[in-house]
């Protein structure tokens, strides 16, 4: 076994640093000697060979079960050397990827039932769980970094704030939030523009935060929730958003999905969609990642969202693209999360608790080092909706900026 781990790992890690010691006692180091050194350990020969026979999902199961630890560096620190390869996959992978590739329509395929069931199984978790590391607001999608000091919180107000320039909401509009989380747009939308706002959610759990949340800021009027699918929601609206939310569509379903957002939106209506997005085609889901995280999620690549944009009817106005936007959210996410590690375990064990933390530094890496990204598409049904140049953008975020620091709205977090 010994000598099979030696030779596979050096053929993929060649950039960085990373000494192996393996359940046996013996040592190599893999990798061109570049950057920080890495020491890592196999425990069990089980874990050894999981690895080598798939390694994309049994890395992260023998990193929760305890059976592979990081000596000298952190979870995080090897993922970065193990993410940035020159192949992404180790060739004796490949078979497995092609594998996926064929059967991940059908590991997509989200009608209604399985759709609230995938959702349920990640954001139905303990609330205490996502107070350990989100911002206050309780947003749980890419921030805007608008400088490199930012706070977290602070990038997820610029997120809520340029989203809402982009929409051009005028007071009393019909807003619908497709996948509204707990409320944090929402009432950012209802109490800065004075919009009439619908989110709609398939997590129970959300739906009882946000409503509550609304309660405490008396914003019951304009800004209501509702457990219910994006495909049985009535309109009209004249703006719809959505968040952190099309990545749990599935590519079986993106027509349905903008047909439906296109009969929902009025004809002066705008919609903005923010999501992760591809930056180099269309790919299979990790499978660790829809086993034990996000089962039935899909990160799609513009390539396919773009063409059910056009069957659907719909104009695409603007399409910015956030680059590493992700990555520094994730690394306060991990940071914070690091920081209260120890609540994680009481909440659930210490498996879950790895669970979480490969979780966090997986996806900041794949962001950091793999090429994913975030993509903000605005669409509308009619040309001339929306001004012919991006500077309103900056003239609507800077009216927002006026109206938070009149009202310095406190939102809390869930659950407080």
């Amino acid at each position: 076994m010994d000598r099979l781990l030696r030779y596979f790992l050096k053929q993929f890690i060649r950039r960085g640093s990373m000494t192996f010691t393996t359940a046996s006692g013996a040592k190599f180091t893999c990798g061109d000697g570049t950057g920080e050194p890495v020491c890592v350990r196999f425990l069990t020969t089980d874990a050894e060979r999981r690895v080598l026979l798939n390694p994309e999902l049994a890395l992260g199961e023998v990193y929760m079960e305890g059976a592979f630890v990081v000596e000298n560096g952190s979870i995080a620190d090897a993922l970065a050397i193990l993410l940035d390869q020159p192949d992404i996959l180790p060739r004796w992978a490949k078979l497995q990827w092609w594998l996926r590739y064929l059967f991940r329509h059908a590991r997509q395929f989200n009608p209604r039932g399985r759709s609230k069931n995938n959702v349920e199984r990640h954001y139905d978790l303990d609330a205490r769980l996502y107070s350990l590391f989100l911002d206050s607001d309780k947003q749980y999608s890419c921030g805007y970094f608008e400088t490199p000091d930012a706070s977290l919180d602070d990038a997820q107000v610029a997120k809520k704030r340029h989203l809402a320039a982009k929409l051009l909401i005028g007071r009393d509009d019909r807003v619908l939030d497709i996948g509204s989380g707990w409320g944090g747009l929402s009432l950012y939308l209802a109490e800065m523009t004075g919009a009439n706002v619908t989110g709609i959610t398939l997590s129970s759990e959300q739906l009882h935060v946000s409503n509550d949340r609304a309660a405490q800021k008396n914003l019951t009027r304009s800004a209501k929730f509702f457990l219910e699918d994006y495909r049985d929601v009535s309109g009209p609206f004249e703006r719809i958003v959505s968040v952190g939310m099309f990545e749990h569509v599935g590519v079986d379903f993106y027509e349905t999905y903008f047909r439906r957002c296109a009969e929902l939106l009025t004809d002066n209506g705008i919609m903005m969609l923010h999501s992760i997005g591809r930056s180099e085609g269309p790919d299979a889901t990790n499978p660790w990642i829809a086993k034990y995280i996000f089962p039935g999620g899909y990160i799609p690549a513009l390539s396919e969202v773009l063409p059910a944009i056009e069957r659907a009817g719909l104009l695409v106005c603007d399409i910015e693209i956030l680059r590493l936007h992700y990555a520094e959210t994730l690394k306060a996410w991990r940071e914070r999360f690091m920081a209260r590690r120890e609540e994680a375990v009481q909440l659930y064990e210490e498996r879950f608790a790895r669970m979480w933390e490969f979780y966090l530094a997986g996806s900041e890496m794949s962001f950091r080092k793999q090429n994913l990204m975030n993509f903000q598409i605005q669409l509308t049904k009619r040309q001339g909706i929306v001004p012919m140049t991006r500077d309103y953008i900056a003239r609507e975020e800077a009216k927002l900026r006026g109206i938070e620091r009149g009202q310095r709205p406190r939102l809390q977090i869930a659950g407080e």
